[in-house]
Parts: structure tokens; sequence; C-alpha cells
């Protein structure tokens, strides 16, 4: 009998592709969220909240490894040291976290919660996995919305994003966590590199509309770290999975059950 896998954030945008993955590779998945839903075969859902350290003895007991995946705009090194100490108490064997490219880099206070959080995994005394993933297409998507929803739209000026696949992220992750503990592992991203002009270009054509795109300026720190490429996946990087602009016209295309192609650039 196989030890559960526990997978915070299960029931969230990569969670909910990743555990089926795992369910798929025949093995039982504790989910932790804060709303727990209903268990099914193979998986059972516990409630718990890793920013106020909230049900993790529960979920811990019993597994050997863990993924996480609980995150948001806040609070997210203040998670990972919660987890890491539950998992520390629960001689888990093996931590998996998923980062964000450029989080050692970028002067923007999630990006640098994140970079803590990967400190608090590589200093835990835990074997552990970390990759740094580009911005999800489902990120992506609602900046877009936001910049185009006026006759002129904006266009800002040095900000690129590499927008990457979910069900690729999903893949990635399901092979760490079933493998050994790896460290920091090569950061992932998208296929291509695009500049907001491409971005929103490619977001009208789908729309089927047109607006005049207007190039602006970032300030401070910020527009010159974006400007720098920061937030960009450096040598070595795994690239795999849909472009920004097939996934622009086929948004609801079911293609988990394809396995993403990986290429190192």
């Amino acid at each position: 009998m196989t030890h559960p896998v526990l997978v915070t954030g299960g029931t969230g945008t990569i969670g909910s592709r990743v555990v089926p993955l795992l369910v798929q590779a025949d093995h039982d998945v504790r989910v932790l969220s804060r709303k727990p839903g209903t268990d099914r075969p193979q998986i059972q859902y516990v409630a718990g909240n890793t920013v106020k350290g909230r049900g993790l003895t529960e979920a811990l007991e019993g597994v050997s490894t863990v993924l996480h995946l609980a995150g948001g705009a806040k609070g997210d090194d203040v998670a990972a040291e919660n987890l890491v100490e539950a998992a520390r108490r629960a001689r888990t064997e093996h931590l998996v976290l998923i980062s964000v490219v450029g989080a050692d880099r970028m002067p923007i206070g999630y990006f640098r919660a994140k970079a803590r959080a990967e400190q608090t995994f590589e200093r835990s005394g835990v074997p552990f996995s970390i990759v740094r993933v580009s911005q999800l297409h489902e990120f992506v998507l609602p900046v877009a919305k936001f910049l185009t929803r006026l006759p002129l739209a904006l266009a800002p000026r040095g900000l690129r994003f590499e927008p990457v696949d979910v069900d690729a992220v999903a893949q990635r992750l399901t092979e760490l966590t079933l493998g050994r503990p790896a460290g920091r592992v090569a950061d992932l991203a998208g296929p291509e590199v695009l500049d907001m002009r491409q971005i929103l270009g490619q977001y009208l054509a789908a729309q089927g509309r047109s607006r005049r795109l207007v190039g602006t300026g970032i300030p401070g720190g910020v527009g010159r770290a974006y400007r720098a490429g920061e937030n960009l996946a450096g040598p070595g990087v795994l690239r795999a999975g849909r472009t920004w602009e097939a996934f622009l016209f086929l948004p609801g295309d079911d293609s988990s059950s394809v396995r993403p192609q990986f290429r190192r650039a």
C-alpha cells in the first residue's frame, strides 16, 4: 500500500489538473483546501489553510510526498514556513514547490514572497524539488482583457511574457511529484516570448475586435526589471504546451489527455 500524496491547493487551476494525473498514475491523493470537496475514489479532501497553519498536522498524517500549490497574492512565504514545520514533524520525505520565474529578481512583493518560500524549502532539511513556472495563459488573459477595454488599448513597453499552458505545468509537476527529490530544476515556460503588442494583437484578433494600441511606459524599478527581462526564463529553460494564439482560439480545448512535449531551449 502506497502513502497518499498531499496536494495543497488541489482544487485550483493547476491543482484540478494535477490531481487526476496522480490518480491516473494509481496514487491516492489527499487534497488540502480551504473549501474541501466531496471524497471520491482515490481522492480525499481535508480542510486547511496553509497561511494560517490550520489542518496541516492532520493533512500530513501518513503522507510521504507533498505537492505545494496553494498560493495567493500575499502570504506564500508564511505558508511555506508553516508547511515545512509540519512536514518536519511528520517526517515527510519529499516536498515539491511551484514557484515563479524571476522570483529572486523581480522587485515585486509577490515574487519576493515566492523567493522566500523557495529559501524555506531549501533550508528545511526535508528533501525537495522546486520548479519555477512562467505565467499561465489564464493569468495573461485577464491582463489582455483589462488593457483592451477602452477604444485606445494600452500596450506597456518592455513588458514581455512567456504564456504557458496549464496542462504542460500539470504534467511537469506530476513527474516531479512522483520522482525522486531533485532540488531546483529547470524553469518551465511556454513556447514563445511575446511582447504586449503581440499578446494584445492576438487577443483582439481572436475576439474579432480592433483597437489602436498605444505604447505606455512602466515607471520605476519594476519597469526597469521588466525591460531587462528579469521575469523571463534563462538558459536551460524547458518549453512546452500550446501557444498563446492556440489558447485564445481554442480556450476550452481539453488537451489533458495529450502528453505535452518538453524541449530545452
